[in-house]
């Protein structure tokens, strides 16, 4: 199970955005990482363009190049709106579904409690953090997992938002419908990623 695990920070300072969920502690977000980060940058090309948006967002769901790109293939493939396609297929992993539950403060941390079995679908222990959920399966914290203290914490918080497409009641959440682009908040320029994979 590959995955990247180099240093977060450079990586959100490269793409101007916290990839990672780390907040205040993450420094000098405005300035990209290497020892000529200050300088000013030079204009980008469309293609330059187009590049750091599709790693951005690549970044941002933890996912490495190859499985990105097939979820692009698989989406250029489909009938309809190819972004509605790609977010569904990007949304709807198991890792991105704990987290937009609020059982995990980010994303990385949510990868890392499917893959030590706290969480169950449909009854099931899984470790799949790439498992793809569907219409009205249900997430569930396994047994013990809801006194761990950074999960008790976050399952206390009353401020949590949870997208439209998900319903949750105390440790147990379900996929009521199939998510689209328009319920990622996050800002993101889809046209950039379907034209780079378009060329």
């Amino acid at each position: 199970m590959a995955r990247y695990k180099g240093p977060k920070d450079k990586l959100s300072r490269r793409e101007g955005f916290d990839l990672f969920g780390k907040g205040g502690k993450l420094t000098r977000l405005n300035i990209p990482p290497g020892v000529h980060g200050q300088r000013r940058a030079r204009p980008s090309s469309q293609y330059g363009k187009q590049l750091r948006e599709k790693q951005k967002v690549k970044r941002l769901y933890g996912v490495l190049e190859r499985q990105f790109a097939n979820y692009m293939k698989e989406a250029l493939g489909d009938k309809g709106n190819t972004a509605d396609s790609l977010f569904r297929r990007l949304e709807t992993r198991l890792d991105n579904v704990v987290y937009r539950l609020g059982f995990a403060a980010t994303r990385p941390q949510a990868r890392q409690m499917v893959s030590h079995k706290h969480i169950l679908v449909d009854g099931k222990k899984l470790n799949i953090p790439s498992y793809q959920l569907s219409e009205g399966q249900t997430v569930v914290l396994s047994a013990g997992t809801a006194n761990i203290p950074k999960v008790k914490e976050l399952l206390e918080k009353k401020d949590v938002t949870i997208p439209t497409w998900l319903e949750r009641r105390a440790t147990a959440g379900k996929v009521v419908r199939l998510p689209s682009r328009e319920d990622v908040t996050e800002p993101i320029e889809e046209q950039d990623i379907i034209e780079f994979y378009s060329r």
